[in-house]
């Protein structure tokens, strides 16, 4: 009795399926997540907002505006220049220059909030999360991108307010050049106050997660602050008003020391201090938290 065959029957010309070759790279392989590839995302992001330009061009022009001013309206005697809560006040051709730093400063914080609170917002937190699952390389990379680009920008503003300002102090006895000790390394000074700022900003939107909640904090510390301890007994108050996050950021581009204020190089790092513990704060609840 004949019997079938089992076996099937492979057709000429006909190709059986092939297996994936065991050195074919995968997708996790071809796509790795790195800290630069990280930085290069934020660095897109950062730019192809509308927001970063309006708020970058902001600062710079209240910098240069608000400097130019001040050094064209000076009179003898007109006490300007003075940080937040009083820690200084030096009428000299720098500090009526960055007259504007206060408002440049709420200008880049804002800034910083926007760029990670905003992603809270809109929700964008969970696609970039799930892109970078280390979560921490997304804080470190947003803060990286938007410290130094402040920092270049607000530099080159406090140098636009200080060269457009002289020409109206010419003939004073406040009048200073480029070239006398200590102006270079203030309006540098400025900038990197701001940039910190800046970071300081992104901190604080992802710490707190809300774009309305981390600007309140955030003027409410540079501005509101200082000005509420002065409500405190003098001799407290006196110990405590340098080490303010605005004072200490203030002494940073201060071309004098004041009596009762920090010197430069102290001021630099008591507030990067105070930044450092609010990315260690925000990094804190990524990590622990669920977007």
């Amino acid at each position: 009795m004949p019997t079938t065959s089992l076996r099937p029957n492979r057709r000429p010309g006909r190709h059986t399926q092939l297996s994936a070759a065991p050195d074919a790279p995968t997708s996790a392989t071809a796509y790795k997540v790195t800290g630069l590839r990280v930085l290069r995302s934020e660095w897109a992001k950062f730019w192809s907002l509308r927001s970063s330009w309006i708020t970058l061009g902001v600062a710079v022009f209240l910098l240069v505006l608000f400097g130019t001013i001040a050094s064209y309206t000076y009179s003898p005697g007109a006490a300007t220049g003075g940080p937040p809560g009083g820690a200084s006040v030096d009428s000299t051709a720098v500090s009526l220059a960055l007259t504007g730093v206060t408002f440049a400063s709420l200008a880049v914080g804002v800034l910083g909030v926007l760029l990670s609170a905003g992603e809270y917002s809109t929700g964008m937190i969970r696609s970039t999360l799930a892109a970078v699952p280390r979560r921490l390389p997304v804080l470190w990379s947003k803060a990286a991108v938007i410290g130094p680009i402040a920092l270049v920008l607000t530099s080159i503003g406090a140098l636009a307010a200080f060269l457009l300002g002289t020409p109206g102090l010419d003939g004073e006895n406040i009048a200073l050049s480029l070239g006398d000790d200590g102006v270079l390394r203030s309006l540098a000074g400025a900038g990197v106050y701001l940039g910190l700022v800046a970071v300081f900003g992104v901190a604080l939107g992802v710490l707190i997660r809300s774009s309305a909640g981390a600007i309140a904090v955030l003027v409410g510390i540079l501005l509101i602050l200082p000005g509420l301890a002065s409500l405190l007994p003098d001799s407290l108050y006196d110990n405590i008003n340098p080490y303010f996050p605005s004072n200490a950021g203030s002494a940073v581009y201060a071309l004098h020391e004041a009596s009762g204020s920090l010197s430069p190089a102290t001021g630099l790092a008591v507030f990067a201090g105070w930044v450092a513990l609010t990315l260690a704060g925000a990094g804190y609840r990524l990590v622990k938290s669920d977007a």
